[in-house]
């Protein structure tokens, strides 16, 4: 039996905003308002996972991690400074600029105004 995540909800206080930050650090795909009333802002993030982002009251943030290769995660790592987000290299020290990940050569963590924790670990 094959089993694939096919989506999951990220809470956030705002889906527009978040959805549109998230796709845009990442390089991901926007897509268009979902759900039966269009409260999911779905981010596509490979060809069988959507991250479905959805306004909440009292969102509680969680963590997402993305293994990338060495060119994603130097992208990545050029939008983060660009845009001027905090990373770290830990998630208690998200905000440190370093990328010498403990558990990968390079990784970074950073957050979105829901407090969501974005980890990025690059295999080379």
């Amino acid at each position: 039996m094959t089993v694939t995540l096919n989506h999951t909800i990220v809470p956030a206080l705002d889906n527009d905003e978040a959805s549109r930050f998230l796709a845009g650090v990442m390089g991901f795909e926007l897509l268009p308002p979902a759900g039966m009333h269009g409260h999911f802002r779905p981010v596509r993030v490979n060809d069988t996972l959507t991250l479905d982002f959805m306004t909440t009251a009292e969102p509680v943030g969680h963590h997402l991690a993305f293994a990338v290769d060495g060119a994603t995660f130097d992208a990545v790592h050029a939008r983060v400074e660009a845009a001027g987000v905090p990373f770290g290299n830990h998630p208690a020290t998200p905000d440190n600029c370093r990328i010498d990940h403990p558990l990968c050569p390079r990784g970074l963590f950073f957050r979105d105004a829901t407090g969501n924790l974005y980890e990025v670990m690059a295999d080379s």
